[in-house]
């Protein structure tokens, strides 16, 4: 047996989103993110429910590498947490924690925490370059691809 000394990267980010916990805790799921992340499209998602359940799971498309698989491994709508398992056969797994907060103002605070570790030499190259530089605009991203699903939800209830 060989035991290898880790290549991870964890970072952690707090969005601030423009509509309550509730609003937006059902956004994050794979079913739903398609109304909001522009190219999400899970080739299969296995859901007793229909949307985000613990133990639900999804295959996406990769981008030169092996598909990812997805897990949902806790799910509790009570206290705004979910939590994910990305696995990307010999490549790399990661842990994505999200827990939501109440914002002043009727908003949210989402704390997103990815966790990778890498499982191969392309793996290590991945991880080395997910940096925290890196992580801040990939969550920008989401944050503003989010708020602006938001903003014309609340507009189109007016």
């Amino acid at each position: 047996m060989q035991v290898l000394p880790p290549v991870r990267a964890r970072h952690t980010y707090t969005q601030t989103l423009v509509a309550p916990p509730d609003e937006v805790f059902p956004l994050l799921c794979p079913v739903r993110e398609a109304e909001w992340v522009e190219g999400w499209d899970p080739r299969v998602v296995f859901t007793a429910s229909g949307v985000a359940e613990q133990g639900c799971a999804w295959v996406m498309p990769g981008a030169g590498t092996a598909d990812p698989i997805w897990v949902v491994t806790h799910h509790d709508p009570a206290a705004h947490r979910v939590s994910f398992v990305k696995t990307t056969p010999d490549h790399s797994v990661g842990l994505i924690d999200i827990a939501l907060a109440p914002a002043p103002g009727g908003g949210t605070y989402a704390e997103i925490t990815y966790d990778y570790t890498a499982l191969s030499d392309e793996g290590r190259r991945f991880v080395q370059s997910f940096t925290a530089e890196h992580y801040a605009g990939f969550m920008k991203e989401w944050e503003d691809s989010l708020n602006g699903f938001l903003r014309a939800a609340a507009a189109g209830s007016r």
